[in-house]
């Protein structure tokens, strides 16, 4: 069988090309997933998987076909850091410029102190949600609302002297893309990453989708944040037209395997359509020295975290709607996992397994 060869998949599934001279391999990363279709705990999942010149890609359960559109959950966090980092290659704004010179308001105690590189590594002291936040999604408030709460929520430590992975800070980070250019930062994203790189089947909010084109979220095993399938949260948990058209910076892109996979490329091999190189290669670089976690600007760094035979170039994020996405320059490999199935219980059953076997070097 050659480099380029077809394969067979299990039964009931389609054929799909395969990818490497290391078919079994491949095989049974479909089978994990295809595992827990055939159990009847995943309802739908999409593989996109390239090293290489080769790529595998699957659809399972009810995603249909491979270009299936998945709310991606924190997985927005590097396309909202890599609107940040489109202004700082115009030089616009700069990584240590303090939040405060573009939200004047943000300027009570230590607030002065925080940089915009703080907010995108997580190290700014804000909160990961709002005390308030089931509160506030209950009551269907717009983006705002919560941008304000950003503002004024006490901080948890003094900015950069600790690792503590937080959403709101990247709320903020958007706050300032949006004040500077003075456009949504949908559609900013829309002009200046997802268009450029072909990126045709993603959007933060449901841009121009329906929420019938999209992958329905098992929301019955949600994260508590999200409702965590309480039915009183029905109106506002990730299946909610509320929640998919609220366009969190932090967590509501809607995207495709291949888009998710078509971005992590453009930061394994800068083509420059979005960024210049040398910016891509900052956002890689840790931020988070003699902290608790590696974190790039807006990516967790590898290779934790990961598939187990990552290298510590390996870089990604994962969401809490099941999602997982991560590329290793060192094999030239990306990987995208997107899942109907929360990561509370996908990521120990699909998520992982399937990283670790697509990464195996052995």
């Amino acid at each position: 069988m050659n480099r380029r060869s077809i394969l067979t998949s299990v039964a009931g599934l389609a054929t799909t090309r395969c990818l490497s001279n290391t078919p079994g391999r491949m095989q049974a990363a479909v089978q994990i997933i295809q595992k827990q279709v055939d159990a009847g705990i995943l309802e739908s999942a999409v593989l996109h998987v390239r090293q290489g010149k080769d790529t595998l890609q699957q659809a399972f359960g009810k995603a249909g076909n491979a270009d299936a559109i998945f709310l991606l959950a924190s997985i927005t966090k590097t396309m909202t850091a890599t609107a940040v980092m489109v202004l700082a290659d115009r030089s616009e704004l700069r990584l240590s410029d303090l939040a405060m010179k573009f939200i004047p308001e943000f300027n009570e105690g230590a607030r002065k102190q925080i940089t915009i590189e703080q907010l995108l590594a997580h190290t700014s002291g804000l909160p990961d949600q709002l005390e308030n936040n089931t509160e506030l999604r209950s009551n269907h408030p717009p983006l705002s609302e919560f941008v304000r709460g950003a503002i004024r929520t006490p901080l948890l430590f003094a900015p950069g002297t600790k690792y503590h992975y937080q959403s709101m800070g990247i709320l903020l980070a958007a706050e300032v893309v949006e004040r500077i250019t003075k456009t949504s930062l949908p559609d900013f994203l829309a002009k200046e990453v997802f268009t450029p790189l072909g990126m045709n089947h993603t959007t933060l909010g449901l841009g121009r989708f329906k929420l019938a084109d999209t992958i329905r979220c098992q929301t019955e095993h949600a994260a508590p944040e999200s409702g965590a399938g309480d039915p009183h949260a029905a109106s506002w948990d990730w299946n909610s037209p509320y929640w998919r058209n609220l366009a969190a910076p932090w967590g509501g892109a809607h995207g495709s395997a291949a888009d998710v996979a078509r971005f992590l490329g453009s930061f394994m091999h800068p083509p420059g359509q979005v960024l210049r190189e040398e910016t891509a290669r900052l956002m890689l670089q840790n931020h988070t020295p003699g902290l608790s976690a590696r974190r790039g600007i807006g990516f967790a760094l590898g290779p934790e975290g990961f598939g187990k035979d990552c290298s510590k170039q390996s870089f990604g994020h994962s969401g809490s709607t099941g999602t997982l996405a991560w590329a290793d320059p060192a094999t030239d490999t990306t990987c995208v996992i997107l899942t109907s199935l929360p990561s509370r219980i996908s990521a120990e059953t699909i998520l992982h397994p399937v990283s670790d076997v697509v990464a195996e070097t052995r």
